[in-house]
């Protein structure tokens, strides 16, 4: 009778402990009311926005650059902005890059992802390629210009060209670095299971590497971007439509900074809404799976 007492109670604490150890475990997820939302994530970014144009309006209303020919008013930009918009063409700039862009990325994606996985796996491939990526990722994509505008002809196939030869390498390498730092016994473990081969790969490997990949991921469009814009700028061709890029460029060409301003900051507000809705969620979310961002 005392042995079964002990044994339940024993069972009890047992069941207690593993109770506590559960409750550490559990990410506590409780939502922030709107005005903590507003006050942390919306009014800094409006705050700093705010700034840079007070900045710029002084720049001119107290005469420190007079000459707008250099550098033009928040006004006259904001002018070139809703005429474009009233006459139809701003949406055909920002849909021309885009569409551009984010094609060229998923191409980058579907080379890049195999390649980085070969790299992992092949100790011989990597020591012959890996260097060679690397050098490829540090090289300018502007650099690639030229050689396929000789190729390929100014043609949509040579803007592909230059965002793969920039993007390729970031994505290849961003998963590389994430698989090695896989932990082996997780390796082991998928092996003691049966998960060898490509299902080891697809079940153990890739979701482990998940942060790395993600990173390489948002490095590969941040090259997949800024190569897309330096095609365009340099192979501008009226047959190519007029993205951003052009569109920088015809306002170079005509002395029109108010015109440049517009490209600038179109570019750059692309550039961060593909981040904000694309690659920023992705990244909260494998960071929360994983225990390491809490939920709000």
């Amino acid at each position: 009778m005392a042995s079964t007492d002990t044994t339940r109670r024993d069972a009890g604490d047992l069941a207690g402990l593993e109770a506590g150890l559960d409750a550490l475990e559990t990410v506590q997820t409780t939502r922030k009311p709107l005005r903590q939302t507003l006050t942390q994530k919306v009014l800094p970014p409006v705050v700093a926005v705010a700034l840079v144009l007070a900045v710029w309006q002084s720049l001119i209303t107290f005469k420190v650059v007079d000459d707008p020919t250099k550098l033009p008013a928040p006004a006259d930009v904001w002018h070139v902005l809703e005429k474009a918009w009233l006459q139809g063409e701003l949406l055909g700039y920002i849909w021309t890059s885009v569409s551009r862009g984010l094609l060229g990325f998923c191409l980058a994606l579907l080379i890049a992802t195999p390649l980085g996985l070969l790299l992992a796996r092949v100790k011989l491939v990597r020591a012959a390629i890996g260097p060679i990526l690397s050098g490829l990722q540090s090289l300018p994509s502007v650099a690639w210009v030229p050689p396929a505008v000789i190729w390929l002809g100014l043609n949509n196939q040579m803007m592909y060209a230059v965002i793969l030869l920039g993007a390729v390498p970031s994505i290849a390498n961003g998963l590389l670095s994430g698989v090695d730092q896989v932990p082996p016994l997780f390796q082991r473990a998928g092996r003691t299971l049966g998960a060898t081969g490509l299902k080891g790969t697809w079940h153990i490997t890739l979701p482990a590497a998940l942060p790395g990949y993600v990173a390489g991921l948002k490095q590969g469009w941040a090259f997949s971007w800024r190569s897309l814009m330096a095609a365009e700028i340099i192979a501008s061709f009226p047959d190519l439509g007029v993205g951003l890029g052009q569109l920088l460029e015809n306002g170079r060409n005509a002395s029109d900074m108010a015109m440049v301003f517009e490209a600038i900051l179109l570019i750059l507000t692309v550039g961060i809404a593909i981040d904000l809705l694309i690659f920023s969620p992705l990244e909260r979310r494998v960071l929360r799976t994983r225990g390491l961002l809490v939920k709000s």
